[in-house]
């Protein structure tokens, strides 16, 4: 479970990780990843930290392909699925699918220039 945690009122992770507990998935099951900021950042990790070569991605529909694009050129085998469970209001999904245009723009450059994540760590090897 990947997002970002840079602010004491702001944890993805652990309300993802939360969630999916009161769902039925097991707590030692879960691997929360706190430095996923941005979807490159999460990417990175995935490969360098948690020295995954295949993995799962979930997230929202118009966000998907952006995402499978960045790990699929960072080495790793993904395959996607929409986290979407309901409609979206029409101004909330215009803005996302807009604001998705200069996003791939950088996702083409984040893959060229391949920097590290600005946030590493030692590797936790996930099994």
């Amino acid at each position: 479970m990947s997002g970002d945690n840079r602010f004491e009122d702001y944890d993805e992770p652990t309300s993802m990780a939360e969630y999916a507990i009161e769902h039925g998935v097991p707590a030692e099951d879960i691997q929360p990843d706190y430095a996923g900021r941005r979807t490159y950042d999460t990417c990175y990790r995935a490969k360098a930290v948690f020295q995954l070569d295949e993995a799962v991605l979930i997230t929202q529909g118009f966000h998907l392909p952006r995402a499978l694009f960045t790990c699929r050129n960072l080495g790793l085998n993904v395959v996607g699925v929409s986290a979407d469970l309901r409609q979206y209001h029409r101004g909330s999904i215009m803005w996302s699918q807009i604001r998705e245009i200069p996003a791939m723009s950088l996702a083409l450059v984040d893959v060229i220039r391949r920097q590290p994540a600005p946030v590493l760590g030692e590797p936790i090897a996930i099994e």
